[in-house]
């Protein structure tokens, strides 16, 4: 059974950091590049990241290029996503997404003043 189990998302200051994780079970990790989208209220989805299946590449929009970081660990099945110098613009629903396989259910990144 395919799942994703993400977490990491929550409450952060203007300018601050936060981490997200994405676990993935049920199919092979390794075989699949992955995505990260977010998607605010009464916005388009956005790719924000995308990491290649070895993890040898990465590609991010102009948006949070320099901001966010995304990474895995193929052998803990396990997608991340660093955040960091964090903008109000940056409040949404962020969920990992592999391509073919599915998505998860996303977290909730609020960004305060």
């Amino acid at each position: 059974q395919v799942q994703f189990l993400e977490s990491g998302g929550g409450l952060v200051q203007y300018g601050g950091s936060l981490g997200l994780s994405c676990v993935a079970l049920g199919f092979t990790f390794s075989d699949y590049a992955l995505n990260w989208y977010r998607q605010a209220p009464g916005k388009e989805r956005e790719l924000v990241a995308t990491i290649t299946r070895a993890g040898d590449n990465t590609v991010y929009p102009a948006s949070v290029h320099g901001r966010f970081t995304v990474s895995r660990d193929n052998v803990k099945n396990t997608a991340y996503l660093q955040m960091r110098n964090l903008k109000f613009e940056d409040t949404a629903v962020y969920y990992c997404d592999v391509p073919q396989i599915g998505r998860g259910q996303g977290t909730q990144v609020t960004v305060s003043s």
